[in-house]
């Protein structure tokens, strides 16, 4: 087995462990883990088995090897980045909605508190 093979495996075993760790202590949710999960397995199983990384690379169409371990990793990039995009759309929507529901209830807040001021004072300051 060759160094940068080994320290491959470690480097996948690495982030599968943090990953895990992180997800163990609260730090980082389920939905957000399994994407790197995914990415440390495929790392681990291509550091594993590198030739098949030569063969995926000449089925893609890519003759020098590290260019396909690259693309592999591009795609993985672009899914966290589209992942992360719904997130935050969902986010953004949240806020507004929320901020909303925030704006009226505090006119209708003032509204009653106008009212009972109204009448507050109507009582303490009876007309004659």
């Amino acid at each position: 087995m060759e160094r940068v093979q080994v320290l491959s495996i470690i480097v996948s075993l690495v982030i599968l462990f943090s990953v895990v760790e992180l997800v163990r202590s609260r730090k980082l949710k389920e939905n957000y883990s399994v994407l790197w999960i995914c990415a440390s397995v495929v790392i681990l199983f291509f550091a594993t088995f590198r030739h098949l990384i030569d063969q995926l690379g000449l089925l893609v169409g890519v003759y020098y090897t590290p260019s396909a371990f690259f693309l592999l990793a591009i795609l993985f990039l672009i899914l966290i980045m589209v992942q992360f995009s719904v997130t935050i759309s969902k986010l953004s929507d949240r806020n507004k909605d929320l901020s909303q529901e925030v704006a009226i209830l505090t006119r209708r807040l003032e509204e009653l508190e106008g009212k009972d001021g109204q009448a507050s004072e109507q009582v303490t300051n009876p007309v004659v």
